[in-house]
């Protein structure tokens, strides 16, 4: 069963700085204690009481709404075996003093708040609370295990001068599991203590031996110790519900010392693995994939030759072909996939104000999409932001299209009417222009209203029908003069846009 009870703290304190800071000055579950809950003022703070059930609150004595002063009193009066802390400032003596005298147990000022000064504080606190006087060999004896896993996660080996008694106490099963709650992408950080209850619940009810430790920023886990070697299976109640975690379980080992191996090896992978697919609700290692299809590298250069060329479709389709095969490699290291989408956002932001488009809106929001991206929890939040970027980045080419488009289809238009007697084609125009040619196709219909060969066709033909009324010129050498190597093709695209054959024509204008 649990080794122990932690004792639970309520932060009350109207400046989020300082309750983060709080929560970050220990490493609470390693030195007995539990952050249960946060709130920004008295009012607050009561109505979390009953939920969250804190052995001591720990509060601010200036505040708006309902301050320190109040929230003791009224605290006191309601349930008397909560202990209470004041934080306070200098010259703030005589709020203090009336605390004390409603039954705050002690006090902090808030310019020599220290970890030191805190955990003293907080321990003097706790040992006034009778239900947790009764477990404190066993707690002391927790916190040593925790300082063993926490090694061991780290690295490091089991140092021999432990007790083999007391650890055989502590694991006195033969094998072992690792039990991760992946609570990254949990919107309300408070529902991470109502997982634990459903997990704890769980694991009470299966008669299984453990010991709770926290690695990193919302990862919590459990290194359970068991009779047999086996796959853990648990009921579909403990996954029920909308709360976005994940539930991560290794294979069964049976030597102590290959924890720090089972965590920085194989949870770290099913770690990244349910950043890629973080749908996966419970994962188990034999689950994880071996075989994946690493995608080649990102070809820089060609990206930013198409874009540099205006061949925006192009670039961008590129770039989600090469996204989407990137984000089904769950081996790609999270931060390095991170950097990746940080770095095309800057690129692409220093291309378009290189090509003189108004990147103003662009420059402002870089940094707050930025952001967005390191703080994501998944593939599909970096996504999303690279998503919206885009959509920004196409209004602003969009912008500068409908200023300058058609002064690109004119160039090409006066192109064609001043080589149509050339060779001419999609591809050779697209090359000249810089254009890929599917582009140029697609470019050319939607600013003409009709496609490459079309008009260059009408502008040869309609060269054409001017030689057969102004001049003698053989009719088998005109096709050569409007630039068609191929004289009956040249008679059958005349015939199809005038109607009737060159020779018909020519006859017909001479009887006008």
């Amino acid at each position: 069963m649990k080794t122990g009870e932690l004792c639970r703290i309520l932060i009350v304190d109207d400046e989020q700085l300082i309750r983060q800071g709080i929560k970050h000055y220990l490493q609470w579950e390693q030195v007995g204690f539990q952050i249960v809950g946060e709130a920004s003022n008295g009012k607050e703070a009561l109505e979390m009481i009953e939920k969250t059930k804190p052995h001591i609150i720990l509060t601010d004595i200036v505040m708006p709404i309902m301050d320190g002063e109040e929230l003791t009193r009224v605290v006191k009066s309601k349930y008397p075996q909560i202990e209470i802390i004041i934080l306070s400032s200098y010259g703030e003596f005589d709020y203090v003093r009336s605390t004390f005298q409603s039954g705050a147990v002690d006090y902090i000022l808030k310019p020599k708040l220290d970890s030191e000064t805190l955990l003293k504080v907080l321990t003097t606190a706790a040992n006034r609370i009778p239900s947790l006087k009764s477990i404190e060999k066993e707690d002391s004896f927790a916190l040593n295990i925790g300082n063993i896993i926490d090694k061991l996660i780290a690295g490091y080996e089991i140092e021999t001068d432990y007790d083999s008694k007391a650890l055989s106490q502590a694991f006195p099963h033969p094998y072992f599991s690792l039990f991760i709650v992946d609570s990254r992408n949990l919107k309300n950080p408070e529902n991470v203590t109502q997982i634990k209850s459903r997990i704890e619940k769980e694991l009470d009810s299966k008669g299984m031996h453990y010991h709770s430790f926290t690695e990193g920023n919302n990862v919590s886990g459990y290194l359970l110790n068991i009779k047999e070697e086996e796959n853990l299976e648990f009921t579909d109640e403990l996954l029920n519900g909308d709360l976005n975690f994940g539930i991560l379980i290794t294979n069964s080992f049976n030597n102590l010392s290959d924890l720090g191996m089972k965590f920085n090896e194989v949870i770290k992978k099913m770690l990244q693995y349910r950043f890629y697919f973080p749908e996966l609700k419970l994962m188990t290692e034999k689950e994880l994939p071996t075989n994946v299809c690493v995608p080649i590298s990102f070809n820089l250069d060609k990206f930013t030759n198409d874009f540099k060329h205006e061949r925006f479709d192009l670039a961008f389709s590129y770039l989600e072909d090469y996204v989407k095969a990137l984000s089904n490699n769950y081996t790609t290291d999270m931060f390095e996939y991170k950097s990746f989408f940080g770095n095309i956002i800057f690129n692409i932001t220093i291309l378009l104000g290189n090509m003189n488009f108004e990147v103003n809106e662009l420059e402002n929001k870089k940094f707050t999409f930025f952001n967005c991206i390191d703080e994501a929890t998944s593939a599909n939040e970096v996504i999303e932001q690279l998503n919206i970027f885009i959509l920004e980045a196409k209004k602003c080419i969009a912008a500068k299209s409908s200023q300058t488009g058609h002064s690109n289809i004119t160039m090409i238009l006066e192109y064609i009417e001043e080589h149509f007697a050339e060779p001419l084609s999609l591809t050779g125009v697209a090359h000249h222009f810089h254009f890929n040619p599917t582009y140029l196709s697609s470019y050319f219909a939607s600013h003409n209203r009709e496609g490459f060969n079309e008009y260059l066709n009408k502008i040869r033909i309609e060269e054409a029908a001017k030689l057969l009324v102004n001049k003698a010129t053989p009719i088998s050498e005109i096709s050569g003069l409007v630039g068609y190597s191929d004289h009956s093709y040249f008679c059958k695209v005349f015939k199809k846009l005038k109607g009737v054959s060159p020779s018909q024509y020519r006859r017909s204008q001479k009887l006008n």
